[in-house]
């Protein structure tokens, strides 16, 4: 039978801090996105979840064992994208998409804070993903929409992709290349992308042919209808469907 005095709590050596410091970094990282893009029933975002990632990692943050550029840079993320919660949800609990957001509820308090912790992370030659999540999230903070800002984020995502390629962040970059090159440049792109079975690859070519070829867009929302259960995505995407069908 184990005993509580049989479990020794010994912090790592200095050489074994970097490579532990990795893994908890990711899970702290996927905490967070479990909470930001929540799938329960009942809620669009489970801020309990996200707010738990924020409090541990300020505590790495906080030790001087663990406050590296990286732990930084995350924290900036986190920040960023939190500051954004009461403007993705409306008033009838519906989810609220980037580009329709009242930015007037973006907390701009958490912004600074995430400036801050994003100025920390620079400060040496790291450059991890969360450092050009950071970043992108930065400019997502920035209410103006300038060519500047997209042209700024496309290339994060460009760079991004090579330091650490993922389908979400490939979706993510094609909205962003939409916004800087054109919506055919783009779905020329997305067509590309062998990504079978993806509701967000599906999705987006939704958008991306929304007002070029309605009907067309339709079907790609209707894909993705079909492979979605989010009960916040499923309304999105009816609505998307039921707008191209009345115009």
């Amino acid at each position: 039978k184990l005993r509580t005095s049989d479990v020794k709590l010994e912090f790592p050596t200095a050489n074994e801090i970097p490579g532990r410091l990795e893994a908890v970094l990711a899970t702290l990282y996927l905490l967070f996105n479990e909470g930001y893009y929540s799938e329960t029933d009942d809620a669009v975002i489970r801020e309990d979840l996200c707010l738990e990632a924020i409090r541990l990692t300020l505590l790495l943050a906080g030790h001087p064992a663990t406050s590296s550029p990286s732990v930084h840079s995350l924290l900036a993320l986190m920040c960023f994208q939190a500051s954004r919660f009461a403007a993705r949800k409306g008033s009838d609990g519906r989810m609220i998409l980037y580009h329709d957001q009242d930015t007037s509820l973006w907390n701009r308090e958490l912004i600074a804070r995430g400036a801050e912790y994003l100025h920390k992370a620079s400060r040496g030659g790291e450059l991890s993903r969360y450092h050009l999540e950071a970043t992108i999230a930065y400019w997502h903070t920035v209410s103006e929409d300038t060519p500047r800002k997209w042209e700024t984020i496309l290339e994060l995502y460009d760079r991004l992709l090579v330091n650490a390629y993922s389908p979400v962040a490939a979706l993510n970059r094609l909205y962003a290349l939409s916004r800087v090159r054109g919506k055919q440049i783009a779905i020329a792109e997305a067509e590309k992308l062998n990504l079978e079975n993806n509701r967000y690859h599906f999705a987006l070519l939704g958008e991306l042919y929304s007002g070029i070829d309605n009907a067309r867009a339709i079907q790609w929302f209707q894909k993705a209808l079909s492979l979605t259960t989010a009960p916040a995505e499923v309304q999105i995407l009816k609505d998307r469907i039921e707008a191209l069908t009345n115009k």
